[in-house]
């Protein structure tokens, strides 16, 4: 997929990183929406008016497609994918990081603090990636443009963040303790099969609410 990106560029350049950081987690089913919607033509003049067409109408839309509702869910999934691996590494490599989003203080399990400090970077990704698909697009400012994608972003991050989170609390607190009588680490492999799984859990839950987003105008259609 990275060397057909390189081959047939997007027109929004973020996402030659949005396509590779979700195949992390949904390799061939991101894959086939990639070749299925995602993937660019080769650049004509026509296919550049086209595009353009197509973008208006989709921001004029009452219902957007399905292809465009998944490529903002996946743009905003790419931020938190890139977040919580950050998070959960930094979480693992330093012992003490949990301590600062209160675990001991305020909670008596790590995953709580740890996912404080996944959402903190997951949000900061996502309104970057989120700001270098909105600026391009519009004759806006670069104050309005970060104001934008924070508008854009917070809701769908955090339906996101609450399917990721709802599986991986399921993993954590049933699944692994109750059936296999063992700790999910984070330092194993079935904690990052875990964490691929959460964040399919996070599509589906994203999914309607960038649909009502992009509805609303809220959010650029891609």
């Amino acid at each position: 997929m990275w060397l057909d990106i390189n081959r047939r560029p997007q027109h929004m350049a973020i996402m030659h990183w949005v396509w590779p950081l979700c195949g992390l987690f949904g390799h061939l089913l991101v894959v086939w929406i990639y070749l299925s919607v995602g993937r660019s033509q080769p650049e004509t003049h026509h296919s550049h008016h086209e595009h353009h067409d197509h973008h208006h109408q989709m921001q004029h839309s009452q219902s957007p497609s399905a292809g465009s509702v998944l490529k903002g869910a996946l743009h905003c999934g790419s931020g938190c994918t890139l977040g919580d691996i950050i998070a959960e590494s930094l979480a693992f490599l330093l012992p003490s990081i949990p301590l600062l989003f209160g675990y001991q203080s305020l909670f008596d399990d790590k995953i709580f603090a740890i996912w404080i400090l996944d959402f903190i970077l997951a949000f900061g990704l996502g309104i970057v990636f989120q700001y270098f698909a909105i600026k391009p697009m519009g004759n806006m400012s670069r104050g309005e443009a970060i104001v934008a994608a924070l508008k854009a972003d917070f809701l769908s991050l955090t339906a996101w963040q609450i399917g990721m989170y709802g599986f991986m609390a399921i993993a954590h607190f049933w699944l692994f303790p109750s059936l296999f009588g063992t700790e999910l680490v984070v330092n194993s492999a079935a904690f990052w099969l875990m964490m691929q799984i959460a964040m399919l859990c996070g599509l589906v839950t994203a999914f309607p609410v960038n649909y009502l987003l992009i509805r609303m105008g809220v959010k650029e259609a891609m």
